[in-house]
């Protein structure tokens, strides 16, 4: 264990002594469930995320639709046709914008390397440079900088359905072999998903918008679904800091499916009269 998870774990311990022994008016009474939590959380997330950076191997379990990402953009270039990428509507405030970039930096070193068109229609103008920024880079690692050129991200509008009227379009026009839908999608996700369809395109989609996975499901071969859209960058990446991280969150959410059972069973118990104990009492006077 290295010299911060020691700092870290230490710091820990003190705070968790002064709290037992009471010291001054340093804590506020009647938090302590979120307290143990927090605590917890912290130092689960902090040994995982050592563990990694240790070398251990930490196991992700393979996540389909990026699996498929190298397949699909292989089968573009199989049929000697482009890649459309489509990063969502909204602005570089929305972490699935975010995560959207994350995902065409691995799209763009694909079509680098296996030299294929690669095109993305933005909303936004921030969205267009940040993009821009990405492709250039990727291209770069992949050691073919002179296939980059700034009009392979371009600008449409900032209006909803114009914005989906001309990605139809290029879809209509240029018929992409892969499309990816990765970003924050509304209203447009399933005319986008159905064009796509219409023109045989491999399709794999990835968005935190509840509303809009089960047309993206539908209509599209793969689909990231919620959290497998956000941990795309540990996934990609393998980035140790990443993958303890996303690691430990995992073994706090264990944790607390155990904790939700436990309530639920006690609470059971209690109801049927085999034990004398009120969990929803007890948790609530806490």
């Amino acid at each position: 264990m290295n010299k911060n998870a020691l700092i870290m774990i230490g710091i820990g311990l003190v705070v968790i002594i002064l709290y037992l022994l009471g010291v001054g008016s340093l804590f506020r009474e009647g938090n302590e469930p979120m307290f143990v939590a927090v605590i917890v959380v912290s130092l689960t997330i902090l040994y995982y995320t050592n563990r990694a950076k240790r070398g251990e191997e930490i196991y992700l379990r393979p996540i389909a639709g990026l699996v498929a990402l190298e397949e699909a953009v292989g089968r573009a270039t199989e049929m000697g046709k482009s890649v459309l990428f489509v990063p969502g509507i909204q602005d570089m405030d929305q972490v699935e914008t975010v995560c959207g970039l994350v995902i065409l930096g691995y799209v763009a070193s694909m079509t680098a390397k296996y030299e294929a068109g690669l095109n993305v229609p933005v909303a936004r103008s921030i969205v267009m440079e940040a993009a821009r920024e990405t492709c250039k880079e990727s291209y770069l690692k992949a050691g073919r900088p002179d296939q980059y050129y700034d009009d392979m991200v371009h600008y449409l509008t900032d209006d909803q359905f114009a914005y989906a009227a001309g990605v139809n379009g290029i879809m209509i026009r240029e018929k992409p072999a892969a499309c990816f839908y990765q970003g924050k999608f509304y209203a447009e996700s399933l005319i986008l998903a159905e064009t796509g369809n219409s023109i045989g395109a491999i399709q794999i989609a990835g968005t935190g918008s509840p509303a809009q996975i089960p047309f993206f499901v539908t209509a599209c071969d793969y689909t990231l679904i919620g959290e497998e859209f956000f941990t795309a960058s540990a996934y990609l990446s393998k980035k140790p800091e990443l993958l303890g991280s996303i690691k430990g969150q995992d073994i706090v959410k264990l944790i607390g499916m155990f904790l939700m059972i436990l309530v639920f069973a006690l609470n059971g118990f209690n109801q049927a009269g085999w034990i004398d104990f009120d969990i929803t009492e007890f948790i609530t006077s806490r």
